[in-house]
């Protein structure tokens, strides 16, 4: 399932989404980036090819680059605060709260080992990885990682995804020239095939190690755990 929903938010089409958002193109992707960052229910947006195509069409003039960068920065970090808190705050609810259309516990057991790998780096790493960079921020909120050096991860992540994948959008479109919309999927599938590769070595780890049962004990042991983990960086 985990593998699925990574798909669905790789696979809808950026350059639809934008056109559909026109002429406040700039303002929907910023609401997006926000949602996809700060809210549970956004895992399913596709950031990344966003961002990329984003960039193509700033370098067409169809988009502010000024403005998507600035923007999307600023709805980048303010979204991982929003998660944070709701980390901080719903963390036990979370961990005993049962699977949904939009809510799967394998989301956090994902982003946990994730934690486990990388530590408070996640927060910088978790950005260039589908439903994990959403619950990520949610992760951190739930170790009692704090808030200062959440931040300090959070804006140094932010900077390096929104204006790396977006300025490398910018910077192809110079390189291709007239010929961009005749390479725009192609280049958006190789972002989907490369993004797909940390979610797909996961779901094969969990379909050898079969599903995870949780009790309120085990949830209270790992939130300790993932605590311990967040603090030791």
């Amino acid at each position: 399932m985990h593998l699925l929903s990574t798909i669905l938010a790789l696979s809808l089409d950026p350059k639809s989404i934008l056109s559909d958002l026109s002429p406040y193109g700039e303002i929907g992707l910023m609401l997006i980036i926000f949602a996809e960052t700060g809210l549970l229910v956004g895992f399913f947006l596709p950031g990344d090819s966003l961002l990329f195509t984003a960039g193509i069409l700033a370098n067409q003039g169809k988009l502010n680059l000024a403005a998507v960068l600035i923007g999307c920065f600023a709805a980048a970090v303010i979204g991982d605060q929003v998660g944070f808190t709701i980390g901080q705050r719903m963390g036990p609810a979370l961990l005993r709260r049962p699977d949904s259309r939009l809510f799967k516990r394998e989301y956090i057991d994902r982003t946990e080992d994730f934690f486990d790998r990388h530590g408070a780096k996640t927060i910088v790493l978790a950005r260039f990885v589908p439903v994990v960079r959403t619950f990520a921020p949610v992760v951190a909120g739930i170790g009692k990682m704090t808030r200062r050096t959440f931040v300090s991860f959070n804006v140094v992540g932010a900077f390096i995804w929104v204006f790396g994948v977006t300025l490398a959008g910018y910077a192809l479109a110079d390189v291709i020239g007239d010929s961009i919309d005749t390479y725009l999927y192609p280049l958006i599938a190789v972002i989907i095939i490369v993004s797909l590769i940390p979610p797909f070595i996961e779901w094969r780890k969990a379909k050898k190690q079969g599903p995870r049962n949780y009790t309120q004990a085990q949830a209270d042991a790992e939130a300790v755990a993932l605590h311990e983990v967040v603090e030791d960086d």
